[in-house]
């Protein structure tokens, strides 16, 4: 084919000493021709593959990246990797001999804190991504070989200009101006690396691992508290970190929220008297600041979560791959950790105080989860059934006072729970206080639709003395017939 044979031309031009501006416009040649698969084929040997390695300084152990006039030739290097690596099996297999990510790894350490050279980083972190996706084994290497998970969060930390304020905290500008499109490109390629490399964290978490992932977690809690330059630019990086902090160990997440400064304490105490005094309820939860503050801990991050949840089910599509990631994170978090739970449960199902309206009917965060519970994806109702249930710390009971049986009977059932009880979990045996509105409403609460209905009339009201003489005889004869074994089709017969 004439592709292919143009694209062996530009590797033996380019491995001339050529000028600079010649080795970018052969480079972008080639990485719109190795889009094609079928071009691929006769051209990825391990010899080309070589050439842009050393093209990407990815073969000098030692070489600074210092000259900047070099940056062109290594940014379209690593873009003509990464789409002969996603096109060629043969690429695959050759990165493995040539020990491809081990090489990625040095670059990105010799740039790591170089903010200038973004395009590099970005483009490197793309074509580690691709080869954990693609290569098992290279995920473990990166794991534990190189040593991917502190280097990556590193990474993270310098996109995001990190300071830190404690072990486990670090310093919130809200004020601060949003992240560059350069550093939101390289923290999104940074975030997908690191889910690739921790995906299996959950099942082979080791004690030892503890801090690494406990600072990996509130980098991402970071992450949650900033924006990008664009509205969907800050949910792609908001996306991703949601599906990272999945990977966390589930006891590593307890740095989500964070123990309030003495100077947010005191400022929570007067934003504390200045409520009314019957506004015992919103007394919990207090801003300030900008800060989501509940029971002394800074919710800031799991609120940023909990908005992403009900934008996910606002957009109505998508819902298995866009909610079920945060709503299986915030089900875990909430199961793990009583603080979240009790602040999660405050902002999805406060007290009852309306219940004319069915459950599903409405606009809150509680109204669309339990419409949620009907849904046609078996997993998407799962999910949603399973979170509340939590919040109400699997009480069946409880579930049943927000949610009315008929949307809960699916999770009840598969859990063995129709007859009532509670789930296998333990939690705080603390209270839940039902409203005055509640307590009066409840003797009318229709148990399957959870709301509340008007007592229906009695039709023997209405009827004459005559009416009632003839229903009441028509009732002795059906039983009369009945205890004699009559079908039921001659009492149908019989009864009109």
């Amino acid at each position: 084919m004439l592709a292919s044979k143009l694209c062996e031309g530009i590797f033996k031009v380019l491995i001339k000493d050529i000028p600079t501006t010649c080795q970018v416009s052969c480079l972008e040649v080639l990485r719109i021709l190795s889009r094609d698969k079928k071009v691929l084929v006769p051209v990825t040997t391990k010899e080309n593959m070589q050439i842009l390695l050393r093209l990407a300084k990815l073969n000098e152990l030692d070489d600074s990246l210092e000259k900047v006039s070099e940056f062109p030739v290594i940014v379209e290097s690593l873009k003509c990797l990464c789409n002969i690596v996603f096109n060629s099996q043969m690429a695959q297999q050759l990165s493995l001999e040539l020990n491809l990510a081990a090489k990625l790894c040095n670059l990105l350490r010799k740039c790591k804190d170089r903010k200038f050279i973004n395009d590099i980083k970005c483009f490197d972190l793309r074509l580690l991504f691709l080869l954990s996706l693609l290569h098992t084994d290279i995920r473990s290497q990166l794991r534990y070989e190189l040593q991917g998970l502190p280097l990556l969060t590193q990474i993270l930390e310098s996109a995001f200009s990190i300071k830190w304020t404690d072990e486990y905290e670090s310093a919130i500008d809200h004020n601060g101006p949003p992240l560059s499109p350069q550093e939101t490109d390289c923290a999104i390629e940074a975030l997908k690396a690191l889910f690739n490399v921790t995906v299996d964290s959950w099942k082979v978490h080791k004690e030892s691992d503890s801090h690494q992932f406990r600072v990996m977690a509130a980098v991402l809690r970071h992450c949650l508290l900033i924006v990008g330059p664009t509205e969907d630019k800050t949910e792609e990086l908001h996306s991703n970190a949601v599906n990272l902090l999945s990977n966390v160990p589930v006891s590593c997440l307890d740095v989500l929220i964070c123990p309030l400064t003495h100077e947010e304490t005191a400022q929570e105490a007067t934003t504390l008297d200045e409520l009314p005094s019957n506004k015992t309820a919103e007394k919990e939860t207090v801003l300030k600041n900008n800060t989501m503050v509940y029971n002394g801990m800074n919710m800031e991050a799991i609120h940023v979560l909990l908005n992403f949840m009900e934008k996910r089910i606002d957009k109505g599509s998508s819902y298995r791959e866009g909610l079920t990631p945060v709503l299986s994170l915030l089900t875990e978090c909430s199961r793990a950790h009583r603080n979240i739970r009790k602040f999660l449960k405050d902002q999805v199902l406060p007290p009852l105080r309306d219940v004319t309206n069915r459950p599903e009917v409405g606009s809150t965060v509680r109204n669309k989860l339990v419409r949620l519970m009907t849904h046609v994806d078996l997993g998407v109702k799962q999910i949603a059934a399973e979170f509340l249930f939590v919040l109400c710390k699997e009480r069946v009971d409880s579930l049943l006072k927000y949610t009315g049986y008929g949307n809960a009977a699916g999770l009840l059932a598969a859990r063995g729970l129709l007859a009532g009880g509670r789930g296998d979990n333990w939690y705080s045996e603390d209270e839940d206080t039902d409203t005055e509105e509640y307590k009066n409403a409840k003797p009318n609460i229709n148990l399957i639709t959870g709301h509340l209905e008007e007592p229906m009339p009695n039709p023997i009201d209405e009827m004459t003395e005559e009416q009632k003489e003839y229903e009441a005889m028509k009732l002795v004869n059906m039983l009369d017939k009945l205890s004699r074994g009559a079908d039921v089709k001659d009492l149908h017969q019989d009864g009109g």
